[in-house]
């Protein structure tokens, strides 16, 4: 398990950027992740692309911090190429027929396995193995932290938790955040944001509300004195400017 991990999402989603699809992964995800103390680093829909799919496959790994959850592609039909570019990125191509998914798939459909489920079992080799709940065709992963999994909610959903419970069950890492509205424009904020170092989290919310312009300003990290120190900025600047401010989000 990484001590830091950059959680990324990666949706094979052609039936969702054409429409025919809504996406029922992402928040899921989210959800699980926010409620053990980890965050989102980013997340990709994309289609059925074998060139695109290899390209962020290769810029996660690049990450040496990067966890992935894949969802979709790993089924027998011709347009299902995660297993094949999992390989390909991941074990230099190398793949084999795993003996326990074989196994699985043929305890569930029997002869039916054959010829074409059975391939579900070719996997990129060392890949470990995540539970179906719903057909025990399973999904898998690879180093502890690239996840691939089943397109259908029902079937990847109990993958994740079962992923995350067992290697990211709950971060001992806590986020200290403070959050202000004050009655101003970004632009005569940027002087006090770029006083702000890259490890806090900044955040800016411009709103217009009637005629007052309005920003929603969130600074976060794992150090509280030091978050309190930057955010004072924002204080200070809306005291010396007889700036109106509340310490809420009023976007929430």
């Amino acid at each position: 398990m990484l001590e830091k991990p950059n959680f990324y999402s990666v949706i094979i989603g052609t039936e969702l950027l054409n429409g025919r699809r809504i996406d029922a992964h992402f928040a899921f995800l989210n959800q699980q992740l926010l409620s053990r103390g980890w965050e989102h680093k980013a997340s990709f829909v994309i289609n059925d692309d074998i060139n695109l799919m290899e390209n962020i496959f290769n810029l996660i790994k690049n990450d040496p911090n990067s966890v992935m959850f894949c969802f979709g592609g790993i089924g027998a039909t011709p347009d299902d190429y995660t297993r094949e570019i999992a390989g390909k990125v991941f074990t230099s191509g190398a793949m084999e027929f795993h003996e326990e998914a074989k196994n699985r798939i043929i305890n569930q459909f029997g002869n039916e396995a054959y010829p074409h489920r059975i391939n579900m079992a070719y996997l990129p080799i060392n890949a470990k193995l995540l539970k179906n709940v719903v057909n025990n065709v399973a999904g898998f992963y690879l180093e502890d932290r690239f996840f691939f999994t089943p397109g259908f909610p029902s079937m990847s959903q109990a993958m994740v938790i079962e992923a995350l419970d067992k290697l990211y069950p709950k971060s001992n890492l806590k986020k200290y955040r403070l959050v202000m509205t004050i009655e101003t424009s970004e632009n005569d904020l940027i002087d006090t944001m770029k006083k702000i170092p890259s490890h806090i989290e900044l955040s800016s919310l411009p709103k217009i509300i009637g005629d007052k312009r309005k920003v929603v300003i969130s600074l976060a990290g794992y150090d509280k004195d030091e978050v309190e120190k930057y955010f004072g900025m924002f204080v200070d600047y809306c005291e010396k400017n007889e700036k109106e401010f509340i310490l809420k989000d009023i976007s929430l």
